[in-house]
């Protein structure tokens, strides 16, 4: 019987792990408890790659080096394993996984996928290689509002794939761009990815999700200027497409105005509302057409207006002259000049002068008026205005009577360079807005602008705080049902089976997590971590080794291992060690959410290219899909490389917004 070739991959793989740990096993003078850690994580990489479930494989090796490392007592064992899971099932961040699982479900049924990608491909027609941009700008967006990786490639490989063959486009760049763009759901947030690293590693979502936002943004950016670059290269690649293929067919009351689809459509609706040449098209349909025109000028307006409001005003905080207890002698003399006053008195505080022991009437007592005590001038019996005024102070830089009011500053220049490209995209889009483009504009106002909405209610709501991770998944999996009811997809049938598919989903990430749990208090108990701790800080490496270490590590456990095991177990290792090196966890988090992209792309555990494969015509062989995602992974190799030498990708928007 012949084996395929995958399969002899998978093997070697699994033999030199055997042969590493087995030459382990004899290379030492002593088996200490720390060698059967590494020995622990041996097997459970080889159980996984034989095909046992990855969660209870955890377990199981958990539990059974954990009663080798407490000298075989069952009871401690099974309190370690008990105590591992409540302190998962106690994990509020965790809550957020089932509500986005459930949001994705309920969109990817809500059936805006063939929308979204007609309309995008449509307007990009005169980009070289529009198909391939379309379809990798669809998976984007699609794979960001569901997070199902799975499920993007292979609505994609039913709809984008015929349509790119049949245009002429070469096989591996087709497979290539479906597979590439349906796995930018795991690094886009909200991804499921970002909260378990999260909650793994003790790092705030919130700041996960601010950081993963512009990396994300840029790899799908490189992906599509590598698309184009070849389409201009090798056109056979990518041919352009038709003019019956780039065709837009005007609704029959727009056609009547009459309207031809290159004609300026703002002012010939503003000519359709006077005369009697469209006396048979409602003017009523006219000013619905004309508001669609106006609609992203006012939009752009507004944003601009409210933004520059909230960028240049600094409200100024009211300072009061209270100073706290135990300020030194310069302390003193500002609070002095500034706060309350006692009244001026020489010498400080004295008793009154007594002529004889025992309590006394104050002099003049007798004539029966109540009088000063000594030293007290009628002139000094009120103080002065000026007095008065420097006794009670007012607040430094407040006056009398005016209540303080906010200070402006000069907009930054990120809020220039964003309205700048807006304001440029809204003028060229009034420029060449013919009858053909509103129509284009009119389907993406049916298929790109609700999932968009749905995204930036989800993410605006976290990264700017108003609501946790988790409240914002349940307002997003709220969003899935208005999308879905909207388009009349909503019905028992599909609330039933989202149901279904989450719980399954969702306990499945559960059950890795427990088993990920008990994985590393038995690895730690064993030594296992400290024993890579001293070999890796006895290199003597440079924060740069490290990193280029950590991250070649990671890339090379892509390759048998998919991205909830890497998380899951590896990054419990790795964390330990980012102090020893000054390594910000949010910064390597960000890092290793780019790696993993290629745990989806490499071969043979490449998830992305199974999932394409099973619908896929015949004719595409699994090797064609696999010599598509190359290029692909050199560029996620590319992109890690552009956000370790520039951090600030990753890193501007958090320590902007929660510095």
């Amino acid at each position: 019987m012949k084996m395929r070739k995958e399969l002899w991959f998978g093997f070697a793989i699994m033999a030199l792990v055997v042969a590493g740990a087995v030459g382990m096993l004899l290379g030492v003078e002593t088996i200490t408890r720390g060698h059967l850690g590494l020995l622990m994580l041996s097997l459970v990489v080889v159980a996984i790659m034989l095909g046992f479930p990855t969660a209870f494989t955890l377990m199981g090796m958990g539990m059974i080096f954990t009663w080798l490392a407490y000298d075989r007592d069952i009871t401690r064992t099974l309190d370690l394993m008990v105590q591992a899971a409540y302190k998962s099932m106690a994990n509020d961040v965790l809550i957020a996984i089932p509500l986005f699982v459930f949001m994705g479900y309920l969109v990817e049924r809500a059936n805006l996928i063939e929308k979204l990608f007609k309309s995008l491909h449509l307007a990009m027609a005169r980009v070289p290689g529009s198909l391939a941009v379309a379809t990798l700008i669809t998976c984007a967006i699609f794979a960001t509002a569901t997070g199902i990786v799975g499920a993007v490639v292979t609505l994609m490989g039913l709809l984008a794939l015929p349509a790119m063959l049949r245009a002429g486009y070469s096989t591996p760049m087709s497979a290539g761009a479906i597979t590439a763009g349906g796995c930018l759901g795991i690094l886009i947030p909200p991804s499921v990815l970002l909260i378990l690293y999260g909650a793994t590693a003790g790092v705030s979502v919130v700041q996960l999700y601010a950081g993963a936002f512009f990396p994300g943004i840029m790899l799908a950016g490189l992906y599509v200027m590598y698309v184009i670059l070849m389409a201009k290269l090798k056109p056979a690649w990518a041919p352009p497409l038709s003019a019956e293929e780039r065709q837009v067919v005007l609704p029959a009351m727009t056609a009547a105005l009459p309207a031809e689809t290159r004609q300026y459509a703002p002012v010939r609706l503003l000519d359709a509302l006077k005369g009697k040449r469209n006396a048979q098209v409602p003017t009523a349909y006219v000013l619905r057409q004309l508001a669609l025109v106006v609609m992203p000028g006012l939009l752009f307006v507004l944003l601009a207006t409210s933004s520059w409001r909230a960028v240049t005003t600094v409200s100024v905080e009211e300072a009061y002259g209270i100073q706290p207890i135990g300020f030194n002698d310069n302390s003193s003399r500002v609070a002095s000049e500034f706060g309350l006053q006692e009244p001026p008195v020489e010498g400080g505080l004295q008793e009154p002068p007594q002529e004889s022991t025992g309590l006394q009437e104050p002099p003049g007592a007798d004539s029966g008026a109540l009088a000063e005590p000594p030293g007290a001038e009628p002139a000094q019996s009120a103080p002065s205005a000026q007095s008065a005024q420097s006794a009670v102070g007012e607040p430094p830089g407040s006056t009398a009577g005016a209540t303080p009011q906010a200070a402006t500053q000069p907009a930054p220049t990120w809020w220039w360079v964003m309205f700048g490209v807006l304001g440029a995209a809204t003028a060229l889009f009034y420029l060449f807005l013919s009858f053909a483009r509103l129509e284009i504009f009119k389907m993406l106002l049916g298929s790109f602008f609700p999932l968009l909405t749905l995204i930036m209610a989800v993410l605006g709501s976290i990264v700017f705080g108003l609501a946790t991770p988790t409240e914002a998944a349940a307002m997003g999996a709220f969003g899935g049902f208005v999308l879905a009811a909207a388009y009349k997809r909503l019905s028992m049938d599909v609330v039933r089976e989202s149901v279904y598919l989450t719980a399954k989903t969702s306990a499945m990430v559960c059950w890795l997590f427990v088993g990920s749990a008990i994985f590393s208090a038995a690895f730690a108990l064993l030594g296992g971590q400290e024993l890579i701790e001293q070999w890796v800080l006895s290199m003597n490496l440079s924060k740069i080794e490290f990193m280029v270490l950590s991250q070649v590590v990671i890339f090379l456990l892509g390759w048998p291992l998919e991205w909830t095991e890497i998380i899951v177990i590896f990054m419990p290792i790795f964390i330990p060690l980012l102090s020893h090196f000054g390594v910000d966890p949010l910064f390597f988090g960000l890092l290793v959410a780019l790696n993993l992209q290629t745990a989806f792309l490499s071969p043979p555990v490449a998830m992305s290219a199974f999932y394409l494969k099973g619908v896929a015509p015949p004719h595409v062989t699994l090797n064609q899909i696999f010599l598509g995602m190359l290029p692909f992974m050199g560029i996620q190799v590319l992109a890690i490389v552009l956000l370790y030498v520039w951090p600030q990708i990753g890193l501007w928007l958090p320590q902007l917004l929660y510095k």
